[in-house]
């Protein structure tokens, strides 16, 4: 595969090109009540990259502005779950969120995702990653590289389901 993109580049990138053509962006939350976590595929929706973290109260303005400069299929929300499987008592505030959403932005479809051992997981990644702590302290991060994690895992699960 190597030698033949070497030899033919510009026609591996516009196979490329055509594949993802027409595909908007995914973007993930970890939605909480004081921050919201964002993060966003690349365009071909094969890489998960935390984007920022909004104060939640901010959150529909933000999309709206994302939305305005990058085309957005679909948005992927934190389910959070209690160990049993049962929903989380903060599912109250996320599903009034996402009622907004939908009404707001019809055009943009809202998947789930279980969203258990996020934060954990994301603490560890910025361990591994070489963090330093004062990074590591700062709930923004968390917040983001979970929104990361939760639509990594949204991309290996939609991925797995068509092979």
């Amino acid at each position: 595969m190597q030698g033949l993109f070497l030899r033919y580049p510009v026609l591996i990138f516009l196979t490329f090109a055509a594949k993802t053509r027409g595909l908007g962006r995914i973007v993930a939350i970890d939605y909480g009540t004081k921050r919201t976590g964002l993060a966003v595929t690349d365009p071909g929706r094969m890489i998960a990259s935390p984007l920022e973290t909004v104060a939640t109260h901010d959150l529909m303005n933000y999309l709206e502005s994302y939305f305005a400069r990058e085309e957005v299929e679909a948005l992927v929300v934190g389910y959070p779950r209690n160990m049993d499987h049962s929903e989380s008592e903060s599912m109250r505030p996320i599903r009034f969120f996402v009622q907004a959403f939908r009404k707001r932005f019809p055009a943009i479809r809202v998947e789930w995702m279980d969203e258990r051992f996020t934060s954990k997981m994301a603490m560890d990644a910025m361990v591994e990653g070489g963090m330093k702590k004062t990074g590591r302290r700062e709930k923004g991060n968390v917040d983001r590289v979970s929104a990361a994690l939760i639509l990594q895992s949204w991309l290996e699960r939609v991925n797995n389901l068509r092979h």
